[in-house]
This record gives C-alpha cells, sequence and structure tokens, in this order.
C-alpha cells in the first residue's frame, strides 16, 4: 500500500498519540488521525495503539471508551493490521500481574510480569538497547538485524516463542516484539528510537496489502 492508506492511532486517554502521530507523519503518511470514533476506527486500513503507564489504568480506559468490542470486531474478525507499542502491545496479552491480575485483550495467550533483573541491572529499563531479530518480516525488514530501540518499562510479556519476532538481552532475554497473523506489538519506543524507528514503521505500513 502507498501513503495513502487510512492509519488511525486509537486514543483512549493514557497512550503518547502526538508523538507516534508526529513521527508517522514525517514519513509522509497524510490520511492520519488520532481517534476513538467507532466510524473512524470502522474505516481505518490500519490501528496504532500506542501505551505508556500502568498497564490496568490502560486496559480501564479502553474499557471505559467502550473501544474493546469495536477493536475486536475489527483486529479479530475483519483481520485489520494493528501495530502495539509499549503498554499498547502488553493488552494484546491475556492478563497483567502490574497491580494485581488484570485481563488484556487475549489477542496473543500469555502474560504480563515483572522485570526479575540482577541488582546491577535498573528497573524500570530505561534507554537504548539492541534487540535480536528472530523473524524480519514484517517489522524489521528495513532494520539491521541487532538494531537498538528506545525502551522505557518495567514489565516485560512472557508469551509462547512462537509469537516472539525479537528479543531484548537486559539482564534476562526478554520479548521486545510480538506478531501473531495481522496482530503485532513492539515493548519498545520506535517513536523515540529515531532512525530506527522511522524504519520499524515504514516496513509496518508497506507491508499492508
Amino acid at each position: 500500500m502507498s501513503n495513502a492508506q487510512n492509519i488511525v492511532i486509537i486514543d483512549y486517554g493514557v497512550g503518547n498519540t502526538h508523538s507516534v502521530s508526529n513521527a508517522i507523519s514525517f514519513l509522509g503518511y497524510k490520511k492520519l488521525k488520532i481517534s476513538a470514533d467507532v466510524n473512524t476506527i470502522t474505516d481505518a486500513d490500519v490501528l496504532v495503539l500506542p501505551g505508556v503507564g500502568a498497564f490496568d489504568e490502560a486496559v480501564k480506559n479502553l474499557r471505559d471508551r467502550h473501544l474493546e468490542a469495536i477493536l475486536n470486531e475489527q483486529v479479530i474478525i475483519k483481520k485489520k493490521p494493528i501495530l502495539g507499542i509499549c503498554v499498547g502491545m502488553q493488552m494484546l496479552a491475556s492478563h497483567s500481574e502490574e497491580n494485581g491480575i488484570h485481563q488484556g485483550l487475549n489477542w496473543i495467550e500469555g502474560t504480563v510480569k515483572k522485570l526479575d533483573l540482577p541488582s546491577s541491572f535498573a528497573v524500570p529499563h530505561v534507554g537504548w538497547n539492541n534487540v535480536i531479530v528472530k523473524k524480519e518480516e514484517p517489522l524489521f525488514t528495513r532494520n539491521d538485524l541487532d538494531s537498538n530501540f528506545y525502551f522505557d518499562h518495567s514489565y516485560y510479556f512472557d508469551c509462547d516463542s512462537k509469537y516472539v519476532s525479537a528479543y531484548c538481552d537486559y539482564g534476562i532475554k526478554f520479548t521486545a516484539a510480538v506478531q501473531r497473523e495481522n496482530i503485532f506489538g513492539v515493548q519498545f519506543h520506535p517513536e523515540k528510537s529515531q532512525t530506527n524507528g522511522l524504519k520499524l514503521f515504514r516496513s509496518f505500513f508497506n507491508s499492508i496489502k
């Protein structure tokens, strides 16, 4: 698809929507909206689910705005491509252990767990780290296989290795990116990852037919 595709960044009150929008706009995508409107989401060719902060607040906001049902319809039934970012990726999981047990969207079976690291590694994990790419397509086709990205998190997505497209080694080897059919997620922030992040966005949007 060209830059004419309709891209909608889901607005549910806790995502870093404008920084994500600015990064995607920089690549020349003009038909880009930040929205929680049902019709706008339905008309989208591709969705982006950003997220910052705590899992429980994020998933509560999503449900309070009645977005779970429309996203299930668009992503699970209609197979619309979606990219989750940071907490947006974590919400793809079955549930999270952050601040108690909280149900996720359950699109990719797995659990969000706290980083349990050696004492020499700081939590939260903030800063640049290389990722180890396991599945190059479609997210990493323009990136080197050991590209670095910007992370800012205390929890990680523990799931079956068949869903993992990239790992990061930071005291432990944890999931840096996931994919299942039309559902994709990255633990890092591509919108803060300069050229490597822009390459990932470009690869993702160009892969959509």
